[in-house]
């Protein structure tokens, strides 16, 4: 049977060399959402953590995530790598007990 669509998997991510693939699914769908955060949806290279986690992630996880996202409590924020410290707590008011 002749099809239109083509099937593929994810390829071997070394960070995540197990056969329980939640974190690798987790950390695709928050890549993708930094990628497209930092560089706009239309982005290419963004594309391949959409990808990666549509195809590792069950769908019931990302729904739930999208609405956390939507109603600004999803666990992840995208505050660039070293940017959190106590400053930076306290003059943009994350953290209320600093």
């Amino acid at each position: 049977i002749c099809s239109k669509y083509v099937l593929k998997t994810v390829p071997f991510d070394a960070r995540f060399p197990n056969q329980n693939q939640t974190r690798n699914c987790f950390q695709n769908y928050s890549d993708y959402y930094k990628c497209i955060a930092s560089k706009g949806e239309d982005f290419a290279p963004c594309k391949q953590f959409f990808r990666a986690y549509h195809s590792l992630c069950p769908n019931e996880w990302t729904s739930k995530w999208d609405e956390q996202r939507e109603s600004g409590t999803f666990l992840q924020t995208w505050i660039p790598r070293g940017a959190f410290s106590t400053y930076y707590a306290r003059e943009t008011n994350h953290c209320k007990n600093f």
